[in-house]
């Protein structure tokens, strides 16, 4: 593993094919994680480039585990708190991270060493997402640097952006996940082997909106980050369908094939990069799927 980390503070944007998974699956106990080789066989929609090519790199993480989420229930915007899973989930990963080469570093003092720099970590207004982004922040707070054996003292606020709140699940927020094909029929859901996902039901927003909303964001951090360096990234913490929409406004992929692709699970982190190329997005997989 040592000579993976080691790899990795060197090739920072290239450990992204290698992922962190547990097959602990719902459980209510911490997580090991083990290091495999990512090898995704996937179709993909459209163009492989990114639709943001001045954009600095976006590490896009899901939230832990929430209470929802344990009992089964549609979250949407129902803001509960996150499990003591959820909890453990964000640590290990934040962990494993933090071993890869990941650290919190302020633009003032970030320098040349050669490791991932997070500069920013934004989240959404939900409190399963702001808590996970808080322990991701803690975790990856940097006590010395390798190189000098100084201490750093950056200290990196999560700031909220209303934008990566996840999607409002209308008349089906708050009922069970297995209601979704009584209440809105097999004609109104897209099917994949892990999730149902209900397509326009009454006050839900649609995946085409929520493209446009993850187009607006992309366009207000591109704005934000306008003076960061290249080498310099920041850390998105949001939710299981807007950041699967996220990841498809960014490369520009079809809404209905990204949501057959893959499963954006607790506390899982993705790259988004003109460097990556879509199929090579997850950097750390939890393999966890909640009821």
């Amino acid at each position: 593993i040592s000579t993976y980390i080691q790899f990795f503070k060197q090739n920072s944007v290239l450990y992204q094919n290698f992922l962190y998974s547990t097959a602990s699956i719902n459980t209510q106990k911490s997580t090991d994680f083990l290091v495999a080789p990512k090898n995704i066989r996937l179709e993909y929609a459209t163009t492989t480039q990114t639709q943001n090519p001045s954009m600095v790199n976006l590490y896009l993480a899901r939230h832990g585990q929430d209470e929802d989420n344990a009992e089964g229930i549609l979250n949407g915007h129902r803001d509960r708190p996150l499990t003591y899973l959820g909890r453990e989930q964000a640590r290990e990963v934040g962990k494993k991270m933090k071993e890869a080469g990941f650290v919190i570093m302020s633009t003032e003092t970030s320098g040349t060493l050669q490791m991932t720099k997070i500069i920013s970590i934004y989240t959404s207004p939900l409190q399963r997402a702001h808590e996970t982004a808080r322990i991701f922040a803690e975790t990856l707070s940097m006590q010395k640097t390798a190189e000098d054996n100084t201490d750093n003292d950056d200290q990196i606020q999560v700031e909220v952006l209303d934008d990566l709140i996840e999607r409002n699940f209308g008349v089906m927020t708050g009922l069970p996940t297995s209601s979704i094909i009584e209440k809105c029929g097999a004609d109104h859901i897209l099917a994949t082997e892990k999730i149902n996902y209900f397509l326009d039901h009454e006050g839900a927003e649609t995946f085409p909106d929520l493209i446009l909303r993850a187009k607006r964001l992309l366009s207000n951090i591109q704005h934000i980050t306008a003076n960061y360096d290249k080498n310099e990234s920041i850390l998105l913490v949001t939710h299981g369908d807007f950041g699967k929409m996220l990841y498809a406004a960014y490369y520009g992929l079809e809404w209905e094939q990204v949501l057959r692709q893959f499963h954006f699970g607790n506390s899982e982190v993705l790259l988004l990069s003109e460097d990556s190329p879509p199929e090579k997005a997850h950097v750390f997989e939890t393999m966890q799927f909640n009821a």
